[in-house]
């Protein structure tokens, strides 16, 4: 390997470590990775955000993709975790404001239906679904812990109880209560100020466990080079759109795969 190489590669591991000791459970790569099959921790939050004490977490996955319709957009979420109860729930957590938008939020509670009522099913058989934005910031400013999001029928004054349900959490909140320590926690990079044993021991493993912390490294230049596949599909679609060089020389320019470039030329004809 060139010398040139190995500095770029110890240069990036560097950059890397820096970056993981200041990372928090809010932060969406380091949640998706300390939450990765871990059950007791989702179910801990979980029983904090929605009260219901005796909620057991029987499945969970993260970085879970829904897209059952062909054409529609796909959205990839954060946790996706089931109950005993047969409920799904999508945990998300959200530094930018606008990244929990409210019809992102009808968005994803949409994409849980779709992926959970087959072909020929009947209606009720959906699942109660809750789609939860943990948010870095008070988004409603009103200073709330929650902020429960229920349709109501207007023309009753009633709830519509129809199974979905939105949850906001105000990731600002400290008040000495369940939440506030768990909010405290999310915002928190280093392990010794957690409140929570769950939190702390998978913050701890993912910061300072040389396992974790390579998991952590891996993801990281798995992102650099994702990004770096995008940059180099932007160039090769303008080279496409030139028309001046073949397709080869393009695969070659670029370091993407023939077939790649391909599949973007038969792209930009269809």
């Amino acid at each position: 390997m060139a010398q040139a190489e190995v500095e770029r590669r110890d240069r990036e591991r560097q950059q890397d470590l820096a970056r993981l000791r200041g990372l928090r459970p809010i932060d969406d790569d380091f949640m998706r990775c300390i939450f990765r099959d871990n059950l007791p921790l989702a179910q801990l939050v979980l029983r904090i955000l929605t009260g219901k004490q005796d909620l057991t977490v029987t499945d969970l996955a993260t970085q879970k993709d829904l897209k059952r319709l062909v054409g529609a957009r796909s959205i990839c979420l954060d946790a996706y975790a089931t109950d005993s109860e047969g409920r799904k729930y999508d945990l998300e957590v959200q530094r930018a404001d606008h990244g929990a938008g409210k019809h992102r939020a009808r968005y994803h509670a949409s994409c849980m239906d779709v992926e959970n009522l087959d072909a020929g099913q009947a209606f009720d058989a959906l699942p109660d679904t809750y789609t939860i934005f943990i948010s870095e910031h008070d988004i409603f400013k009103l200073g709330k812990a929650l902020y429960p999001v229920e349709r109501v029928n207007l023309g009753t004054g009633e709830m519509f109880d129809d199974g979905e349900h939105i949850l906001y959490v105000n990731g600002q909140y400290r008040d000495d209560t369940e939440i506030g320590r768990l909010m405290h926690d999310f915002s928190c990079w280093d392990p010794d100020d957690m409140n929570y044993d769950l939190l702390r021991a998978a913050t701890r493993y993912y910061k300072e466990n040389p396992k974790g912390v390579e998991i952590m490294c891996r993801a990281f230049e798995e992102t650099r080079n994702e990004g770096a596949m995008r940059q180099a599909a932007i160039i090769a679609e303008r080279l496409i759109e030139k028309g001046q060089m073949t397709l080869e020389a393009i695969s070659e320019i670029t370091d993407l795969p023939l077939s790649k470039v391909q599949e973007l030329a038969d792209g930009r004809s269809a």
